[in-house]
């Protein structure tokens, strides 16, 4: 990590003002949305990027489905959730 040397203080409801400079330097936007990570005494912001979220959710539902016992639609469902996979990774490579 890259210390900046800025300090800012907590206020009341939790809240810390990310200065301009800061999020102009990392292109945080107003109305952005971060995501919040905690390990040990550190504390990460990840802008935060639904197309992740989706890509991990397919990819858990395919391993899912590969193992539970789905019946006659199983085959048509892995299908449809590796299709889904490659839709959310070309959406991805292209970023």
């Amino acid at each position: 990590m890259k210390a900046t040397g800025i300090t800012r203080k907590v206020d009341d409801l939790g809240r810390v003002v990310l200065p301009i400079e800061l999020r102009r330097n990392l292109g945080i936007g107003i109305g952005d949305t971060l995501e919040i990570f905690a390990e040990k005494e550190t504390i990460v912001l990840r802008r935060y990027n639904a197309v992740d979220d989706l890509l991990t959710m397919a990819v858990r539902l395919k391993d899912r489905a590969s193992v539970e016992d789905c019946g006659e639609i199983k085959q048509v469902l892995m299908d449809k959730l590796a299709e889904i996979e490659q839709i959310i990774m070309s959406k991805v490579d292209k970023h």
